[in-house]
């Protein structure tokens, strides 16, 4: 049972980072040191416990978010090791959204990467409480004061460094402890499992003294304890500098920074004793709140038994052995095997035949779990992605989770009539499970289209369907997921009427509707009154509008950044339907997208390519004749580094052009930016690509 001491030590915390920047080796390494796993499984020999998929560990890459449970000096740690390639931000999106803390990891050398700010701006949306790790200090070219500043220039952060290396690269032996002042150095015999202690080297006392005075100073912004100390010039207690620290990241105002080569075993028992001094409990998180669907009133939750249950669903997964799991995080209260929840999104109850407590993709059955953990439920049939769970008696509606839209699609076709019916079962699984893979069925062609958010999403998706869902089917070129929306505002008035003998259909609508935000795909607002238009009458209306937005005037792509405003219309006491007025508003969309000035636009990726001097101007030209713009370049080290935004349609097999220029030494991270407009003469080339007339 949760009870307010338990629940005081249980983290619920995720590993979040640029790819290859030591995440799950750095879980494993937690996993052992905890006593959860007796032998530390590797990443380079695809023994990873996080990474159970077959296609993990074949790339050596993590693709899905696994969760563990582990003990750490009586505290309860539930960890999120995320994905860190930009194809699969949705994981991590979704995982920060149940999570109360995290431990960002950044590579000595890398330092602040692509994928590391995006993470990062992910965990500042959710206000979420973090503290760094530096790792990888063995490497040569390791640099944690380089780490430090691209903290604070490109991240906006606060860093404030609780431990200093002793060496880096070949010479790194262990960290100095800027708390205690004290150096440690790790047994590698014994495979970091025990260390000495002994005074700070002579090389670093000035530099350890003048950081623990800096981190002293820092403090005394959270603690008068720590102020009146520091200032009179007396000691400060332990306890009131873990204190002070603790205040200061729970506020989010301060990131603790410790060091570490977690593949050499060092530093990862000091990153350990952080989670459970700093990163809070959910008794240190605000209340959970939500709506009451009914009453439409902001209602809130306590972590506590004693409330009413409430739950967020953030992941849904296929297991082969007992089926559809969904992984749901626990606000409020409490549910057993066998009772049942309102989906207060889909207002339909649900049963919990079983609830399993998760180790990556091992199961433990449970009977009972309360506000505070985090399981999996299996029985659970109407349930996706985001969907709220809650006592029947007490409805509440948690925030919905937003996903970014595909970018890139590809055409699938089974290769007999057996594997047309699996391949529907099976997209729709794969559906289930990531938020950000979409399918359908090309209406002219016939072809099922998958979507995805890039190259190596989509790789791994069929990859799946191939092997894990057993499909045989024939896989075509990647294409570009284009979208359509209007320049100028229009308003539209429909009136829908069908006389079949009997009862007609009569529906009578004006909208209004105009170009909306960047990224909001579709606004819907009402100003008639029941004179007008009955208010059952305008949620079709809503629908009739949604469902055209499905299909654009130019070339059939869908249309976004859309806001929609019902202004006037009427009805007939007899003849009107929620079929007509759906159909009327579904009509006032196409006439007023046709009338709106229709444009074309196009995905475009954040583009960072790291080079060596040798092949920059070469790298340069190349992005020209790929339509990218040129944001900014700089020099870092020995290394040149380009960031620019190109479009998606430019970027297909960049990977194979870029190591032939470079000579397989530069490297490049590309992830979504936005949908921009296309230029007039792209727009030409790509309809008369299309066959259609311009």
């Amino acid at each position: 049972m949760s009870t307010p001491s338990n629940l005081e030590k249980t983290r619920n915390i995720g590993i979040m980072a640029h790819i290859d920047a030591g995440k799950t080796t750095t879980t494993e390494r937690i996993l052992f040191y905890t006593g959860k796993v007796h032998r530390i499984g590797e990443v380079d020999d695809g023994a990873a416990t996080m990474d159970w998929m077959q296609q993990e560990r074949e790339r050596g890459i993590t693709i899905t978010s696994a969760a563990i449970t582990c003990n750490w000096k009586n505290h309860r740690i539930n960890i999120i090791d995320t994905p860190g390639h930009v194809d699969f931000t949705a994981e991590v999106e979704r995982s920060l959204r149940v999570l109360d803390g995290a431990v960002a990891i950044f590579c000595a050398v890398g330092g602040v990467e692509p994928q590391s700010e995006t993470v990062w701006r992910q965990a500042d949306k959710y206000h979420i409480p973090r503290i760094a790790y530096i790792n990888k200090m063995d490497r040569v070219g390791a640099d944690f004061n380089h780490v430090l500043r691209m903290l604070r220039e490109r991240l906006s952060a606060r860093p404030v460094p609780i431990q200093l290396p002793i060496g880096s690269s070949d010479s790194f032996t262990g960290i100095i402890d800027l708390i205690r002042m004290k150096a440690v150095h790790y047994d590698d015999a014994a495979l970091g499992t025990t260390w000495q202690e002994a005074e700070i080297p002579e090389a670093y006392a000035e530099m350890a003294t003048s950081l623990h005075h800096d981190l002293l100073e820092t403090l005394s912004d959270f603690d008068d304890a720590v102020m009146e100390k520091y200032l009179s010039g007396e000691d400060v207690p332990l306890e009131a500098i873990h204190r002070a620290l603790r205040s200061g990241t729970l506020k989010a105002a301060i990131v603790p920074v410790l060091c570490g080569s977690s593949v050499k075993n060092r530093g990862v028992q000091p990153l350990l004793d952080a989670v459970v001094a700093y990163l809070p409990s959910p008794l240190d998180v605000p209340d959970v709140e939500g709506v009451n669907p009914y009453t439409e009133k902001i209602e809130h939750r306590k972590p506590s038994v004693d409330e009413p249950f409430s739950a967020l669903a953030f992941k849904i997964m296929t297991d082969p052995f007992v089926g559809k799991l969904t992984y749901f995080r626990v606000y409020s209260g409490a549910i057993e095997v066998g009772e049942t929840a309102l989906n207060s999104s889909t207002e339909k109850k649900e049963r919990l035949s079983k609830i399993l407590l998760m180790s990556a993709n091992k199961r433990e059955e449970i009977q009972r779990i309360a506000a505070g953990d985090i399981a999996a439920a299996v029985g659970l049939r109407n349930t996706r992605t985001g969907d709220t769970l809650c006592d029947p008696k007490h409805p509440l509606m948690l925030e919905k989770m937003q996903f970014p839209v595909p970018v890139i699609a590809i055409a699938i076709e089974p290769k007999s009539k057996a594997d047309q019916d699996r391949m529907t079962a099976s997209l729709q699984a794969l559906a289930e499970e990531d938020p950000t893979f979409e399918y359908h069925v090309d209406a002219e062609t016939g072809q099922m289209i998958i979507s995805g958010m890039g190259e190596l999403h989509l790789e791994i998706l069929v990859d799946r369907l191939l092997r894990d869902f057993r499909v045989q089917a024939n896989v075509g070129k990647p294409q570009v997921a284009y979208r359509e929306t209007i320049t100028e505002p229009v308003t539209s008035e429909i009136k829908f009427v069908k006389q079949t003998g009997g009862k007609g259909q009569y529906a009578h609508v004006v909208i209004e509707v105009a170009p909306s935000e960047e990224g909001k795909i579709f606004e819907f607002h009402s100003r008639v009154n029941g004179m007008q238009v009955p208010q059952q009458f305008i949620r079709p209306v809503e629908q009739g509008l949604k469902e055209a937005m499905v299909s654009g005037v130019i070339a059939g792509y869908p249309i976004i950044d859309i806001k929609a405003t019902l202004v006037d219309g009427s009805f007939h006491d007899v003849d009107s339907t929620e079929l007509a007025f759906k159909i009327a508003g579904s009509m006032a969309l196409q006439d007023a997208v046709r009338r709106g000035k229709p444009i074309l636009m196009e995905p475009v990726m954040d583009l960072e390519v790291v080079t060596p001097d040798d092949y920059f101007g070469a790298i340069l030209s190349d992005l020209a004749v790929r339509r990218a713009k040129i944001e900014n370049h700089y020099k870092r080290r020995d290394v040149q580094v380009i960031a620019a935004q190109a479009p998606m349609s430019e970027m297909f097999g960049y990977a194979t052009a870029l190591r032939n220029m470079s000579q397989g030494r530069a490297i490049f991270t590309l992830q979504f930016k936005n949908y921009q407009i296309v230029s007039d003469e792209v727009s030409k080339k790509l309809l008369q690509k299309m066959g259609l007339a311009v």
